[in-house]
């Protein structure tokens, strides 16, 4: 490596992909052979899901960048076209080494097509994984675009061998959120509660999140939660979902219960609260991936809901249903008369993800692979 200092850029958008990117913004920006720079646009940037950028700022993440890309239009395929250009104009002026972006969101498709049509190397973290929707073609087509892959488990790796991608240029650091999780210093429920002034001692957690690619089927979708949740008469944590296309119809749902004590909205949570909270509750519901991936560290279970998630990996601590209410009532009632304690399971890493990440970063011959990628054949 060159004793000139490598600059790199991040890339975050929503809360949950901060939570994966954070530990291992800091652990790079904190080396001194690299210069970091972060792009923070998105769900971060709106008022109604609480301006999660200011979390990055009282974490100690330096050279914040803001972009608004969703001032003209909710529609994904004009925020993709606004992010595309706020990032092109942005990345001419730090010209850097390296983009990281992550996940499987439109913020990042924008970014690594940035970065393959100005000869900018992408790295992309967790590609590989399979899940359902519209989601999944985003995080394939990111993978093609990428020229590194940092990837949760050696079944993310294979998939994208199979997508025609080099394997010396795949990365397994298990999935970054991990870091905070294994650490086991969470916020304790006191902290917790106080915090977000959550009066229940008891409770349950809803992530609901739009399917776009189902649009007509999401008032029915919320409508059947909530008047589930309702029904069972427990206590229930609810995150406000993404601002995915169809997000507004969850939310119209959701304002006929915003009076309704036995509710307890939020509109985003800084991770490490977020972690706390998962782990504190009774069951999570909706089709969040952090009821699959984070969820079954903390032997909580889940029930998934639909087919935004569908594809993900096969746990015993999460049962897939459909929006039905009758099974989603049932499965509930079975949680709170079978105490079943789950086994942890850890599909996606042991935690140290942002120290592998700065390990591979150190190693000269990443810097010299090429900005032109081949597909790969696989020999049949």
């Amino acid at each position: 490596m060159k004793n000139s200092k490598k600059k790199i850029i991040f890339v975050t958008g929503t809360r949950a992909d901060y939570g994966k990117l954070k530990t291992i913004i800091l652990k790079v920006q904190n080396n001194k052979k690299f210069t970091t720079n972060v792009f923070v646009t998105g769900m971060h940037n709106l008022k109604i899901y609480g301006s999660t950028w200011g979390e990055l700022k009282k974490d100690g993440v330096k050279n914040i960048f803001r972009f608004d890309n969703q001032k003209n239009s909710k529609k994904m395929d004009i925020i993709l076209s606004e992010t595309i250009k706020g990032f092109s104009k942005y990345a001419t002026k730090i010209n850097p080494d390296l983009i990281v972006v992550h996940g499987d969101r439109i913020e990042p498709l924008a970014c690594a097509i940035v970065g393959s049509l100005n000869n900018y190397r992408v790295a992309h973290i967790e590609g590989g994984e399979i899940s359902g929707t519209v989601d999944e073609l985003l995080r394939h087509s990111i993978s093609k675009l990428s020229h590194l892959h940092f990837v949760c488990n050696q079944i993310a790796k294979k998939r994208l061998i199979q997508m025609g991608e080099k394997k010396e240029n795949i990365y397994i650091i298990g999935s970054p959120n991990l870091d905070i999780l294994l650490k086991k210093k969470l916020p304790n429920l006191s902290e917790l509660r106080k915090r977000y002034s959550i009066k229940f001692r008891k409770f349950s957690l809803l992530v609901l999140h739009p399917v776009s690619t189902e649009i007509g089927s999401i008032k029915y979708y919320a409508d059947t939660v909530v008047k589930s949740l309702i029904l069972s008469k427990l206590n229930y944590v609810v995150i406000l979902p993404n601002n995915d296309l169809g997000s507004d119809i969850i939310m119209k749902s959701f304002k006929k219960i915003k009076k309704n004590k036995k509710f307890r909205f939020l509109p985003s949570m800084k991770f490490e609260f977020y972690l706390s909270l998962l782990s504190n509750c009774d069951f999570i519901i909706g089709n969040s991936s952090s009821g699959i991936m984070e969820a079954p560290y903390l032997g909580v279970p889940t029930i998934n809901l639909g087919s935004r998630q569908e594809n993900r990996a096969k746990i015993s601590s999460v049962n897939n249903l459909d929006f039905n209410q009758k099974k989603i009532l049932k499965y509930i009632y079975n949680l709170r008369t079978n105490k079943k304690v789950y086994k942890i399971k850890n599909l996606y890493g042991i935690g140290n993800s942002s120290k592998k990440f700065l390990t591979i970063l150190k190693n000269s011959k990443i810097w010299k692979i090429d900005s032109q990628k081949n597909f790969v054949d696989i020999k049949l």
